[in-house]
């Protein structure tokens, strides 16, 4: 599949601040993660980097961080034109419905995360693509992984990853989508920063080598099973949800984390093609 025209991926200031504005404006129901999860996932990704990896990230990206690469994809959703609007969509989620697998479910012709994860990938690796590819490229990989390792964003296929099943959190109306991408973190009141040491710090030896899977497929069939055991009998979430949760919330967050490095460790160690 082509790449986009070099305008649709660039981040001039006019862009930038049409898409700030819309998405002030907008609230939009299908983000994962919170900006502060998606900034934790990249901040334990690059504290597992290996040299190659590392060089090869600042080779593409400069500066910037993982934790700053990882957000761009969902603040861009709002920037106007049919990539954005239409065509990038379906790569923050995938499908794979109670009792299957993600091989056996198949991507939808328009693709979703994984195959968009594979897309990208070999982007990255290209040396013959343009710098601007290989940039977006590499954001869309950061920020797809910590996508999948929300269990929402693996949906079943009958509720969009459950936008249409309304709750209230602490009083307030939402939807079990909406909680698991920000709510139950932002309710800590914790920087990014802070999180992830707090992450880091819960996390066995034996778990970090648990997680630290670059296989996507395993990743879907964790999210999923996870997915099917987080929606509430009572619609009516607060405190006795969020201490539920917040195990499993962090220990995702984590996994993110490990799975971006392993996916970031062996994309830069294999042979350039």
């Amino acid at each position: 599949m082509p790449l986009r025209p070099m305008h649709a991926y660039r981040k001039p200031a006019a862009t930038l601040a049409i898409a700030l504005a819309l998405a002030v404006a907008c609230h939009a129901p299908a983000f994962a993660w919170s900006q502060t999860g998606h900034r934790v996932t990249g901040a334990i990704a690059d504290r597992h980097l290996g040299p190659k990896a590392r060089a090869g990230l600042k080779d593409i990206l400069g500066s910037e961080s993982l934790a700053e690469a990882s957000t761009w994809p969902d603040f861009m959703r709002a920037a106007p034109g049919s990539f954005w609007q239409k065509e990038a969509n379906p790569w923050h989620y995938i499908t794979v419905p109670t009792g299957k697998t993600y091989a056996q479910a198949g991507a939808p012709p328009q693709g979703d995360a994984i195959t968009a994860l594979k897309r990208f990938s070999d982007t990255a690796r290209n040396p013959k693509a343009s710098l601007a590819d290989r940039q977006l490229a590499l954001r869309f990989i950061v920020h797809i992984v910590g996508d999948l390792a929300q269990p929402l964003h693996v949906g079943n296929g009958t509720d969009r990853g459950g936008n249409d099943v309304k709750v209230t959190f602490f009083g307030k109306p939402t939807n079990l989508h909406a909680v698991w991408d920000g709510d139950l973190i932002e309710s800590e009141g914790l920087s990014y920063t802070e999180l992830t040491e707090w992450v880091l710090a819960a996390a066995t030896a034996d778990q970090l080598r648990e997680w630290s899977s670059p296989d996507p497929q395993q990743w879907a069939a964790d999210s999923a099973s996870l997915r099917d055991r987080i929606y509430p009998d009572n619609p009516e979430l607060g405190y006795a949800y969020v201490f539920a949760h917040r195990a499993t919330v962090r220990q995702q967050l984590a996994k993110g984390g490990l799975r971006l490095a392993a996916t970031l460790n062996m994309l830069f160690d294999q042979p350039r093609p």
